[in-house]
């Protein structure tokens, strides 16, 4: 008969890969962003900045990361493909100083730049150093409804010279954009009776008004 501590063990790590399994399934809104259109300011290698929306199971996947060029500052405008309800927020980065050590949201402003998140933030948090991604930060659900664009901005991390991020992971819910273009363009395409009157039906009520 094997030890308790073997059996309890197993559960232990059934629970876990169940609860991360659980985890992945949440944070997937990664799928729902537009990455041709996201972009990262002041990143050191182009492009690296989409690096680090992924899946959960690639979260410790160090090859891909962002880190800031000219000081600690890195901000992300993050286009989605329809309307996303906002829930949570996980940062991972590493157990340094290099770690972002605040965050902040701005809710449909697209194409920000640093002069533009100098304005008051529909949300701040201050975050701790995260090498494992086991806090979340939970936003304001009714303030981020309807997000179609996502502003992130990273001001400050510990004390290094420049920021390190390896994975965030966005959690909530994702529906369809509405195309209300194409619904008016249809409907004003119909042709309306009113739009075609007949001459002849004229002609002969102003014959018989005389």
């Amino acid at each position: 008969m094997p030890p308790h501590g073997n059996c309890s063990g197993d559960k232990d790590h059934h629970h876990d890969h169940e609860e991360s399994n659980e985890i992945g399934i949440q944070y997937s809104l990664y799928n729902k962003i537009n990455k041709n259109n996201l972009e990262c300011l002041n990143e050191a290698v182009e492009g690296s900045g989409q690096t680090v929306f992924k899946p959960w199971e690639d979260r410790f996947n160090s090859d891909a990361f962002v880190e800031s060029d000219a000081d600690e500052e890195l901000l992300f405008n993050i286009p989605f493909t329809g309307n996303v309800k906002l829930k949570g927020i996980k940062v991972i980065g590493e157990d340094a100083d290099n770690h972002p050590s605040k965050m902040r949201l701005f809710k449909n402003r697209p194409s920000a730049t640093f002069d533009d998140v100098s304005a008051v933030a529909d949300q701040e948090f201050e975050l701790v150093k995260d090498p494992t991604g086991t806090a979340e930060y939970n936003t304001k659900v009714v303030t981020f409804n309807n997000v179609h664009h996502l502003t992130i901005h990273f001001p400050s991390n510990f004390g290094d010279e420049t920021t390190k991020i390896y994975y965030i992971g966005l959690k909530g819910e994702f529906s369809e954009a509405h195309r209300h273009g194409v619904t008016i363009c249809t409907y004003e395409s119909r042709p309306m009776p009113t739009d075609h009157k007949n001459p002849l039906s004229d002609m002969a009520q102003s014959r018989l008004g005389q």
